[in-house]
């Protein structure tokens, strides 16, 4: 497997080593030893998966208490992935990073503890899968509105927004606020769970 790291420290796109012959493709898509070298130890307790039609737009989430780091790659398809740094103290607070994951590539994002995660799907049937490291728990969700202008997340550059498809608890997120203290450093989440 290869690592490329971005400008937010903890964001990791994990490239795998692709074995392929004349009956297809052979890759390993998960090894606790490899991520234990690059320090994430970390027990993934729970795994989902969605299936989404061409520009269904999930996200920006995250969980207060029962703080989750997730490992997430497109099994189908392909999709703009988006984490958004919300732990405070750190110098990428409230910025982001978008990668496309896409099924030929096997390419997996990982996005540690303390960030909003969302995704567009850029294909018909896309079929993603993330591991995470707590179970989801539907009293601790939060969220923030995915056009929110502060966050300057680039969804226009994959399709129009206007054909883009949400739930209606997705469209109603709050905005992002720099002054709120979300996560600490660890991604430990400090606010009030009532907040």
């Amino acid at each position: 497997m290869k690592v490329n790291d971005f400008f937010i420290p903890g964001l990791l796109e994990i490239l795998p080593d692709f074995h392929s012959d004349f009956r297809g493709v052979f890759f390993e898509s998960y090894r606790k030893d490899f991520f234990e070298e690059l320090g994430i130890k970390k027990d993934f307790v729970q795994d989902n998966q969605s299936l989404s039609k061409k520009n269904v737009l999930r996200g920006l989430h995250f969980q207060k208490s029962s703080v989750q780091a997730k490992l997430v790659r497109a099994v189908s398809g392909r999709i703009l992935d988006v984490a958004v740094d919300l732990r405070c103290g750190s110098s990428s607070f409230g910025k982001h990073v978008s990668v496309v994951l896409d099924s030929e590539k096997g390419n997996m994002l990982y996005i540690p503890e303390g960030f909003a995660h969302g995704f567009l799907a850029l294909t018909d049937n896309c079929i993603q899968l993330y591991k995470c490291t707590d179970f989801y728990r539907p009293g601790s969700e939060g969220g923030l509105l995915w056009k929110d202008p502060k966050l300057s997340i680039s969804w226009s550059e994959w399709g129009n927004p206007d054909d883009f498809i949400l739930s209606e608890k997705d469209k109603v997120h709050p905005l992002f606020d720099e002054h709120k203290k979300y996560f600490d450093k660890d991604g430990k989440w400090i606010q009030p769970l009532e907040s």
